[in-house]
């Protein structure tokens, strides 16, 4: 598939797909990047109906692993903004696909955005449930956490303070986007629970995956992963 390599104000992005008025911004997650696997299965789907994909990196991530910004929300949200300024001023009609963090970013950035459908994987509804879990797991008190600002994990991610002090002061309380979840039964990082009271809160559409998890990777994932966008973009992105 054809790519066209560009920046957006510094953060380094990909248009995908031959010149259309239809895009679909999309938004990697953790440990991830902007030409991942999940992305590539996206714009391939896409592509057919009429649609080109922008997608980009985040801090801390694929060309931008050397950068000084860390990946924090806060940081996060801007270039996600930036973005979505570029998408406006190239195209007509704007859709949006993210994954896991990826999605939390985007219910941030892009609540009051014009945007025609969602598409969301293993996404992140509630940041705060999942750093509250990560000081629980690791005995980081609230107090010892705005002391130090910032502790590293054992398992790699890093607490911040004034990432925490964002997520609990910016709650997701608005969402009116169609959108579309796909979700694995086994993802151990988004509680089950939270999602649902998400899907139901904003009346988005739920498809499980039986035995996945929060990473969609083996062949068969994926196949689901190309169906389910294949299925709902045929349909007008109407389910």
């Amino acid at each position: 598939m054809f790519k066209k390599i560009i920046e957006i104000e510094n953060i380094p992005a990909v248009v995908w797909g031959s010149a259309a008025k239809k895009v679909v911004v999309a938004v990697h997650g953790n440990m991830s990047h902007k030409t991942d696997v999940p992305i590539e299965v996206l714009a391939q789907n896409v592509s057919v109906n009429g649609y080109q994909v922008l997608s980009f990196d985040l801090p801390e991530h694929g060309d931008r692993k050397n950068e000084d910004t860390p990946c924090k929300v806060q940081h996060c949200v801007k270039d996600l903004i930036k973005v979505m300024q570029h998408a406006k001023a190239n195209w007509e009609e704007i859709s949006l696909f993210a994954n896991s963090m990826g999605a939390y970013f985007s219910l941030l950035a892009y609540r009051n955005e014009s945007i025609k459908k969602a598409w969301f994987l293993s996404p992140v509804v509630d940041m705060k449930r999942i750093i509250d879990n990560m000081m629980m797991w690791f005995y980081v008190s609230e107090d010892r956490l705005r002391r130090e600002q910032t502790i590293a994990t054992p398992i790699g991610h890093k607490l911040y303070w004034d990432y925490y002090c964002y997520v609990n002061e910016n709650p997701i309380d608005g969402w009116s986007v169609p959108t579309a979840i796909l979700y694995g039964s086994e993802d151990d990082i988004c509680d089950r629970g939270v999602l649902v009271d998400f899907v139901e809160k904003f009346s988005c559409e739920l498809q499980v995956v039986q035995g996945a998890g929060h990473y969609f990777h083996t062949a068969e994932q994926l196949g689901v992963l190309s169906d389910w966008l294949e299925n709902d973009v045929r349909n007008g992105g109407n389910g």
